[in-house]
């Protein structure tokens, strides 16, 4: 499980990764740039796969909690716990963004649904995202505490350490934007970390 759901969070991190520099270059029918809503079709490209990241994140730390070593298994259980409420919080948004906001945009009948709008920096549930991508910073820096001191898991600590690092850049960007160049950051250490997760489980299952 641990070696899949390591692989699933990297091609759905990058898919999503793929999919922002299209928005953010005007491809996906929004005004480009960090500061534009998105259009129905963006809406779905980017969140459909940021949907699925949650459970599959869930699934790694429940792995990681199972082979962490027995004085690991404190930071093991914190990173699965950061990880559910990273993964009910996000999950939220974009369910509701995905299977009702978006009709609703489509059809332009968004009159009554303004606080539910996904509009960044300007809109409650954009402000409920950067939460929830804060415990995701949090999770993964208790599952570097938590990782062996195997030599196939040190690279993956550092990725780890590196996208925990950026909590700041998240949980304050509502009142800095601009903090944005550094929470831009996610898309190298959250799909490094990913990769070199799944090539430790990867090397653990063969000398299994």
């Amino acid at each position: 499980m641990g070696l899949w759901s390591a692989v699933a969070c990297a091609v759905l991190s990058l898919a999503y990764i793929v999919a922002q520099i299209f928005e953010w270059l005007g491809m996906l029918g929004s005004q480009g740039g960090p500061d534009s809503a998105s259009t129905p079709l963006g809406l779905g490209l980017l969140l459909l796969p940021s949907m699925l990241l949650g459970p599959c994140f869930v699934a790694l730390t429940a792995a990681l909690h199972a082979v962490a070593p027995e004085g690991r298994k404190a930071p093991a259980l914190a990173a699965l716990a950061f990880a559910a409420i990273y993964a009910t919080l996000t999950g939220l948004v974009y369910f509701v963004q995905l299977t009702f906001v978006s009709p609703r945009l489509a059809a332009g009948d968004t009159g009554d649904i303004a606080l539910l709008l996904f509009i960044p920096y300007r809109s409650f549930l954009f402000a409920v995202d950067l939460l929830g991508y804060s415990f995701m910073s949090l999770a993964t820096l208790a599952a570097a505490l938590a990782l062996p001191e195997a030599h196939g898991a040190r690279a993956a600590k550092v990725a780890l350490i590196a996208n925990g690092l950026l909590l700041p850049f998240l949980a304050l960007q509502m009142q800095f934007p601009a903090l944005i160049a550094g929470g831009a950051l996610w898309a190298i250490t959250f799909p490094a970390g990913m990769i070199l997760l799944a090539r430790m489980f990867f090397g653990a299952s063969g000398e299994g």
